[in-house]
């Protein structure tokens, strides 16, 4: 595999609102924002998240959508905005802000979602050699995602703690580009 480039999904009214989890229709200003990106792929992949499949299509891309590359699971607290949560119960949610490690309420940590599209990336490596193999060529990859989970793959392939996860901030349609060399992950810029 030669690349893949992350793509954050288009604005939505919970990111906008730092509303946890849930899976609203993006803002059609940052949808019509993503036409504007000019991006092609071999092989495109979406999250299930409304807002990451209507931002492939904006695009021009036609996303396999997979439900490895979803938003965090935030458990109880999904769809409840930070600030009713921190009006509601301070305590428990400085302590999930200052410790990634931990989870939400019946939800997932950050490891839990950096091991998922770990798994993922090994298992879209192992699919790319096959492909490979019968074609004798490197493919372009896309995978249109929440930006969460740009941030799981950037700290995957730093090698970086969750801790970590304060320091990295995916913004909508920002885009990350990834390259595949004698099996490792690497950030690539140019």
């Amino acid at each position: 595999m030669s690349s893949l480039t992350l793509v954050a999904h288009a604005l939505t009214p919970a990111l906008r609102g730092l509303v946890l989890g849930g899976a609203p229709d993006p803002d059609p200003a940052s949808v019509e924002a993503a036409r504007q990106l000019k991006l092609d792929a071999d092989a495109t992949y979406a999250g299930p998240e409304p807002a990451a499949v209507a931002t492939a299509e904006a695009l021009g891309l036609t996303a396999v959508v997979e439900p490895a590359l979803r938003d965090r699971d935030y458990g109880e607290w999904a769809g409840r905005g930070l600030e009713d949560l921190l009006g509601s119960d301070p305590a428990a949610v400085s302590a999930w802000l200052e410790r990634p490690h931990t989870a939400t309420p019946g939800g997932e940590t950050e490891n839990d979602v950096i091991t998922r599209v770990a798994d993922w990336l090994g298992d879209l490596v192992s699919e790319d050699r096959e492909a490979e193999s019968a074609s004798a060529g490197s493919s372009r990859l896309v995978a249109v995602v929440h930006p969460a989970v740009v941030r799981a793959v950037v700290l995957y392939v730093l090698d970086a703690p969750a801790e970590s996860l304060r320091h990295v901030d995916v913004r909508p349609l920002a885009t990350v580009n990834l390259s595949h060399h004698t099996g490792s992950w690497s950030l690539a810029f140019g």
